[in-house]
């Protein structure tokens, strides 16, 4: 964030998101060590990652770790007790992926039994962005669940 939007903190703050802002500051706070080091642990997993997905040729997941939330809250402080320390955390699901570089599909797969929707996150092997979409189009067709509605009363 702060390659991409540092700039823009010192001209727009003021019509920036808190949290952008937060996550810009802390990319500011890092050092080259410190980047050093997180690339060197992104390379690493990427690597246990790919091994691992030479056994299978698809990961199937959660997208994230609890249903949407109360739109008035802004974020996530706690999942089954478990203190969530950032606005972010609660999406380590997605970006755990992300930082590999799979190629990643999120495609729905039902409701809560409040009607809130549910998704699964298909991962395939590096550079199968073509078996990622045909495994998530599958999916599809064979559940349905991208043309149902949840069955709640109003």
């Amino acid at each position: 964030m702060e390659l991409a939007f540092g700039e823009l903190l010192k001209t727009s703050r003021d019509q920036m998101k808190d949290t952008a802002i937060w996550n810009i500051e802390e990319g500011v706070k890092l050092s080259g060590t410190q980047i050093g080091r997180a690339e060197r642990k992104r390379t690493e997993l990427y690597h246990r990652v790919r091994e691992f997905m030479e056994a299978y040729e698809f990961l199937i997941l959660p997208v994230s770790q609890l249903p949407p939330f109360d739109i008035r809250q802004r974020h996530v402080a706690e999942i089954n007790g478990v203190k969530m320390d950032t606005y972010i955390d609660w999406m380590k699901s997605c970006y755990y992926i992300s930082v590999t570089g799979l190629p990643a599909i999120s495609v729905p797969c039902g409701f809560t039994s409040e009607g809130l929707p549910v998704g699964v996150q298909i991962v395939g092997r590096h550079q199968d962005d073509w078996g990622v979409l045909q495994l998530a189009f599958a999916f599809e067709q064979a559940t349905g669940f991208w043309k149902q509605r949840p069955k709640v009363s109003i």
